[in-house]
């Protein structure tokens, strides 16, 4: 009979890529990994590793147990959600990750909801970018993510998980007051001669933005790069920059910013996803239920009129007039 551990263990290092990277995911150390699947060869009698430069590749006999080892893990995981929808109460832990406006918005008040319904359960939440966070949910590091995905741009998808829309956002363009700003700014034509700030190169909202811009006709002078869209805001507030940002970061937050629609209205899609074989999981159902309620609550929070945005945002500004327009 073969080790269930030691299959894990293959299969990090599938995932993964090097030992290293998969003795950190595990929290082993590379020497206890690597004699745990020296051991499983010596159960299988047969070579599972070969060396390939500084790395190591799995033989074709290696991608059979991985494959086998996926199987099983998806078996385990639906009997552990079928023996919890047999309790009467949801109990345990779940492992979420999240995107920064999310965890702003969205997270704070499903949480209050989830610690009053079900005390029982356990939630852990990290803040991840989108694109890891699928690959580390398909990974089993998380039982679930919140994640984001922007026009014209699909997420990362992998086979086995599941998603469910739960709202969009806006992605506007935030332009500093008039009071701060170096020069007038009005349209996304004026903002091409500004410093932009914007996520790091490879996140999704990098590669809109500056897709955004160029079909606008200009390159982006992306001067400040920071996945932290409070700095992100503060940097635009200051007058040295300017950049898009989802609607969702407004929330409870008063602006000096003036907000602009970009050409087409964009719009961002968020949703949830977790693995197919967690599917009909008690605690997963009541986390998607309480993020449904707060995105229900957010949204019938934006649902006011332009004037009184504009009047909230001006009376925050300690004297600096916030402006919102409806299109460029």
């Amino acid at each position: 009979m073969l080790d269930v551990r030691k299959l894990v263990l293959l299969r990090e290092l599938a995932i993964r890529g090097t030992i290293a990277a998969a003795a950190e995911a595990l929290s082993f150390s590379p020497s206890a990994v690597s004699q745990q699947l020296s051991a499983l060869e010596r159960e299988t009698g047969v070579e599972l590793l070969r060396k390939a430069g500084r790395r190591v590749q799995l033989t074709p006999q290696a991608e059979v147990l991985v494959a086998a080892t996926a199987e099983l893990l998806d078996t385990l995981e639906r009997a552990d959600v079928a023996m919890q929808a047999s309790l009467g109460e949801v109990t345990g832990t779940i492992r979420v990750a999240v995107f920064q406006s999310a965890a702003l918005t969205l997270m704070p008040a499903a949480l209050r909801a989830m610690t009053e319904a079900h005390p029982g359960l356990r939630i852990e939440m990290a803040q991840q970018e989108p694109g890891q966070a699928l690959s580390d949910t398909w990974a089993r590091e998380f039982d679930v993510v919140l994640g984001e995905e922007y026009p014209a741009h699909s997420a990362p998808w992998l086979s086995g998980l599941e998603r469910h829309d739960l709202t969009s956002d806006a992605v506007q363009l935030a332009l500093p007051a008039e009071a701060e700003s170096p020069h007038p700014l009005a349209s996304l034509d004026d903002a091409r001669t500004m410093p932009w700030v914007m996520e790091p190169l490879g996140t999704a909202s990098r590669h809109f933005a500056e897709q955004l811009c160029r079909v606008a006709g200009f390159e982006p002078d992306v001067r400040y790069e920071t996945a932290d869209l409070q700095t992100q805001i503060r940097l635009i507030e200051t007058g040295n920059a300017v950049g898009f940002m989802p609607e969702l970061v407004w929330s409870g937050r008063p602006t000096t910013c003036r907000i602009l629609t970009p050409p087409g209205a964009p719009r961002r899609t968020i949703f949830t996803a977790h693995r197919a074989s967690a599917s009909g999981s008690p605690a997963i159902a009541a986390l998607r239920g309480a993020l449904e309620a707060s995105a229900a609550a957010w949204r019938a929070s934006t649902l006011v009129p332009d004037a009184a945005v504009a009047s909230t945002r001006a009376s925050a500004a300690a004297g600096v007039s916030g402006q919102v327009s409806d299109a460029l």
